[in-house]
């Protein structure tokens, strides 16, 4: 009996061992979108997380890599599954946009990782180190992706020919806009943004325009919620 109990002790010990990067990744998310990088204290996390600081110093050394372990767990994944879903098409490159707005919204968007782009613009002066690592990182890698895209599509003449480094910053604004509306003025804003509204209209703007100047048919895109052509 004695020896059971022991062992169940051990896995419950090894289990919650095992959780607990999952768990002070959690917390710090969360300390991190609610305080911004400079006032976030690691002993906040610890707490948030139900640990001892000198717990999670077991699993990072500063407030730096816990910061990039953050980024690293949750927004390089939505990228990778992004450019999983380039590998993977098989349809018109205007579709393939649309997939990677709303899923990157889907999965950031709607999640507590959608404060991370505010965090950054506001702080990313102070802590250039950080900001070049969030570039290399999360800027630049969304970049390269959607800029592919829209190159294949002006290659196969879906798209009108265009600069694709301006035409990708375009495409992509208006989605950091959202991100950043809805962790700021969002809460004061008397006529609240609906999401897949707003980002339906935008893409079928830019989309359907190019395809209209390039003579291919139009999708009207806008049937995704029913909005009015």
């Amino acid at each position: 009996m004695s020896s059971t109990l022991s062992t169940r002790a051990e896995t419950r010990w090894t289990r919650r061992k095992e959780a607990r990067p999952a768990e002070l990744l959690s917390a710090a998310l969360d300390i991190f979108v609610e305080k911004g990088y400079a006032a976030t204290r690691l002993d906040d996390v610890a707490k948030r997380a139900g640990v001892s600081k000198g717990t999670l110093y077991l699993y990072f050394d500063s407030k730096e890599s816990l910061f990039k372990a953050v980024i690293r767990g949750g927004l390089i994944p939505a990228i990778q599954r992004g450019e999983k879903t380039v590998e993977e098409h098989t349809g018109p490159m205007a579709e393939l946009i649309e997939k990677i707005v709303f899923g990157w919204w889907s999965e950031v968007g709607t999640s507590q990782l959608g404060g991370i782009p505010k965090l950054m613009f506001a702080e990313a002066k102070n802590f250039p180190d950080l900001a070049q690592f969030y570039y290399t990182e999360v800027i630049s890698r969304g970049y390269a992706l959607v800029q592919g895209v829209l190159e294949t599509g002006i290659v196969r003449g879906e798209f009108t020919p265009v600069d694709p480094v301006y035409g990708t910053r375009l495409i992509l604004a208006p989605l950091v806009f959202l991100l950043l509306w809805r962790h700021s003025f969002g809460a004061c804003d008397r006529q609240p943004i609906e999401p897949e509204k707003y980002l339906t209209i935008h893409l079928s703007m830019v989309l359907d325009g190019m395809r209209a100047r390039a003579g291919v048919p139009q999708r009207a895109s806008q049937r995704r919620i029913g909005v009015a052509n």
